[in-house]
């Protein structure tokens, strides 16, 4: 059978929960780009290509809202959009993956206690995002507001690079209004993100940043599609609470 069907039926079925952002990897080509941990034939000998899925703009948190209105209490569990992306992959896309007899196994990226996969450079790899100065990712359409979701291991060769394929916006950006948007000038030219005076600031005066990253909402790509303000304070939220034990152990000054 032909093989596009299978990201057909894979794009068919995440659209509605605003998982828009779909590409297919060479096995053989991610795996040279990463560390062996991280090396997706690992996971499944068998697999040939990964797909990728993820998020761009705030359709997903859209559907977020919808699926906690019919589920009360849902915002609050632990992880709430985790434990959605992973109801919608499992119930609507992981069946889609697997027309025409095909194996495939789900990876998350925010699964602690199996293996996983470096989902920023498989999101480069498929063609998905290129690199920024920011820190994050980002993509020609949406800009820095995009995420990767969840990936496919199959054993089924699947060309579909994504639109950012050789994507790589900074050095030619001549407004650059992510770096004086930063209130502690820890985004520069061509250094990048300062990670340790990026972290000693939101730890150390968290209420500055608590409801976005200044620099991330100055990039000039994408501004239409910026998560909403309630979504950046989540996700603001969630990466505080991810940098503290790192700052901790690595950049606090004793």
């Amino acid at each position: 059978m032909s093989l596009s069907p299978i990201i057909e039926e894979i794009r068919r079925a995440g659209a509605p929960y605003g998982l828009n952002l779909v590409a297919a990897a060479a096995v053989e080509r991610y795996d040279a780009a990463v560390t062996a941990p991280y090396r997706a034939s690992a996971i499944a000998p068998d697999s040939r290509t990964i797909v990728v899925i993820g998020n761009g703009g705030g359709d997903l948190w859209a559907a977020l809202k919808r699926h906690a209105g019919a589920h009360p209490g849902w915002f609050e569990r632990a992880n709430p959009l985790d434990d959605f992306t992973r109801e919608i992959v499992e119930r609507e896309i992981a069946p889609a993956a697997r027309i025409g007899g095909a194996n495939a196994r789900v990876v998350y990226p925010f699964m602690n206690d199996s293996a996983t996969l470096n989902f920023i450079e498989l999101g480069k790899v498929a063609g998905l995002a290129g690199p920024s100065i920011l820190g994050v990712v980002v993509h020609p359409v949406y800009g820095p507001w995009i995420a990767f979701r969840a990936a496919i291991l199959i054993d089924r060769v699947i060309v579909a690079p994504g639109a950012a394929a050789a994507f790589d916006p900074c050095p030619s950006c001549t407004v650059r209004s992510c770096i004086p948007a930063c209130p502690v000038g820890a985004v520069a030219y061509p250094a990048g993100w300062d990670i340790p005076m990026c972290l000693t600031h939101r730890v150390e005066d968290e209420p500055d940043c608590a409801p976005r990253c200044h620099a991330r909402a100055g990039c000039v790509l994408g501004p239409a599609y910026r998560y909403p303000d309630e979504e950046l304070a989540y996700h603001q939220m969630r990466a505080l609470r991810a940098m503290r034990p790192w700052y901790e152990q690595h950049v606090r000054r004793k």
